[in-house]
């Protein structure tokens, strides 16, 4: 016996309920289509147009899941890694010689082998660099190390068009705790229309002290330093 015999226009008919999103079953209540005749007829043919978007949004919402989950794995990874790393800084920093005066010098010397002046018609010594912490740690080392006169301290800036001169002034005199009055005349680098210089927020500070032998002294340190380490045997 032969079945049900439909036309052109029963078949668009079940194409227009599927493109308003009626399922297999919902058509075949709606026309007495029988769903296997709709999926001998479409299939998975039929170009549904909101099927592209919902998959898109299923994606876009997949790549959000996976690139919060991908950066909580190498946030806890390097959690792990900064814990361990602080943890055995700590404890070697237990068994340093603080006591030693020798070896806050050792410190000294490396620091000013590696960002003071070297010239050797240089009257005094000069230290240069953007970082703050640096240069405490080295204003801090020459007050423990030498005997200074705190008058012959001198600070030097260079500083970009866009730093406020009276902040970063303050800035460096509460950081050295040295006063805005023996602060040299700020060089200002006036901007440039090709270059593209790296913002920092206190510029480069030049901390100058008015005594040649502590210079030749760290600089002679540093190098026999370098000698004694490098010629040591394993």
């Amino acid at each position: 016996m032969r079945g049900k015999t439909y036309t052109i226009k029963d078949k668009n008919r079940v194409k227009k309920l599927i493109l308003e999103r009626k399922s297999y079953k919902e058509i075949e209540m709606i026309l007495d289509v029988p769903k296997s005749t709709i999926s001998t007829w479409f299939g998975k043919k039929i170009d549904k147009p909101w099927q592209k978007k919902t998959m898109l949004d299923h994606l876009a919402k997949i790549r959000i899941l996976a690139r919060a989950a991908l950066k909580n794995k190498w946030d806890k990874k390097r959690k792990e890694e900064d814990q361990l790393i602080g943890a055995r800084a700590e404890k070697d920093i237990k068994s340093y010689p603080f006591k030693n005066g020798g070896f806050y010098k050792s410190l000294l010397s490396m620091l000013y082998w590696a960002e003071g002046s070297k010239h050797s018609q240089m009257s005094g010594t000069k230290f240069a660099n953007t970082d703050p912490d640096l240069l405490l740690l080295y204003v801090t080392l020459l007050r423990k190390c030498y005997k200074i006169d705190e008058n012959k301290l001198r600070i030097g800036l260079y500083v970009h068009y866009y730093h406020s001169i009276k902040k970063v002034k303050n800035f460096w005199s509460k950081t050295l705790k040295i006063p805005v009055s023996r602060f040299h005349k700020v060089y200002i680098k006036k901007r440039s229309t090709t270059k593209k210089y790296r913002k920092n927020f206190a510029g480069v500070c030049f901390l100058y002290y008015g005594d040649s032998k502590i210079r030749k002294e760290l600089i002679k340190l540093g190098s026999l330093l370098k000698d004694t380490i490098v010629n040591m045997r394993p």
